[in-house]
């Protein structure tokens, strides 16, 4: 299910009377069958527009688009029967504490009336989907909070659906569970050629997670592309904000300063010895802050900071761009 979103704009009015333009003239396309990121910092406007692509809210204006057909403006009995063929999941799983595990997963089959023996099968296959075999009689109080997430999960897929919305699903989680739940969720959507939209205000889940990724800031896209592409050459100041603060399990920053220069190469050049050429080759000096390499779709893309200066640097920062490197002063 491909989905398409033509100048959408949002506006609420905080309790002073502030007028806030949650979501400003967003125009989007996110392919079918594919997991696309939707990034931003706190207030950026990620979670209207989630809840006005899912269509739990109507833009003020601008359009939605499944497939081509239009969405955003059905009426009553269409917009129900649309939302019951996508999934959600929130950051506190909002499962209901009075049922088990399997009473969670059968809740939106009985709201569609679901004959009991469907259910049952259904409710059994979505638990061994998640890993949780065995736990359908398990009281949601019991379960870890990933445990209780793979519910959630189960719970989004009961009735089959063509998008996978996923708010911030695992801002609640510790890093190691962090990593088996998007496991678990690239596993699904290739399962069931899902098109999952993913909100995060976390890089690293962008980079484990995602092929495509848009970056927000005050209600507006500032930048978009593939994942690879965003992590090698990141365009917008919030965006290299971000890549500021993402850690690869492998980065070591050694001093306070972070550097004059950002030195971002991919693929066989992270192993070359890149700086050591370029001492020998220039009168320049290298002082080396901090650097790592990440995997990013099946990439390596390393990232380097340090101070570089001498009689040659000029020369010295045009070689690296030939070579193909990515030179950025901080």
């Amino acid at each position: 299910m491909s989905i398409k979103l033509e100048d959408l704009r949002k506006e609420y009015k905080t309790a002073d009377g502030t007028l806030v333009r949650a979501v400003n003239g967003i125009s989007l396309e996110i392919p079918s069958n594919t997991i696309y990121g939707i990034i931003g910092k706190s207030g950026a406007g990620k979670s209207t527009l989630v809840r006005l692509i899912s269509l739990l809210e109507k833009p003020d204006s601008g359009a939605v688009y499944y497939d081509q057909n239009r969405v955003d403006h059905l009426e009553k009995a269409a917009l129900i029967e649309r939302r019951r063929k996508s999934g959600m999941i929130f950051q506190n799983f909002n499962l209901f504490s009075s049922r088990t595990a399997a009473g969670n997963i059968a809740y939106p089959l009985e709201i569609c009336k679901t004959p009991a023996a469907q259910i049952k099968t259904r409710v059994e296959e979505l638990l061994e989907l998640v890993g949780l075999a065995g736990k359908g009689g398990a009281k949601i109080s019991s379960l870890s909070g990933g445990q209780k997430q793979r519910v959630a999960i189960a719970r989004a897929l009961a009735n089959y659906p063509d998008i996978l919305f996923c708010d911030e699903a695992t801002s609640a989680l510790d890093p190691q569970t962090t990593r088996s739940i998007l496991d678990l969720i690239r596993d699904i959507q290739k399962k069931m050629n899902l098109t999952v939209v993913m909100i995060t205000h976390q890089m690293e889940v962008v980079r484990d997670a995602c092929s495509l990724v848009s970056v927000l800031d005050e209600g507006r896209v500032v930048e978009e592309g593939s994942v690879s592409d965003i992590f090698t050459r990141p365009k917008a100041a919030i965006t290299k904000e971000f890549m500021a603060n993402i850690r690869a399990a492998n980065y070591v920053q050694w001093s306070e300063e972070k550097g004059v220069y950002v030195l971002r190469f991919e693929g066989p050049k992270t192993d070359e010895p890149l700086v050591s050429e370029l001492i020998k080759k220039f009168d320049i000096e290298v002082n080396i802050r901090g650097g790592g390499i990440q995997d990013v779709q099946n990439k390596k893309v390393g990232v380097l900071r340090a101070d570089i200066s001498g009689n040659e640097l000029q020369k010295a920062v045009a070689f690296l761009k030939e070579r193909g490197v990515i030179v950025e002063e901080e």
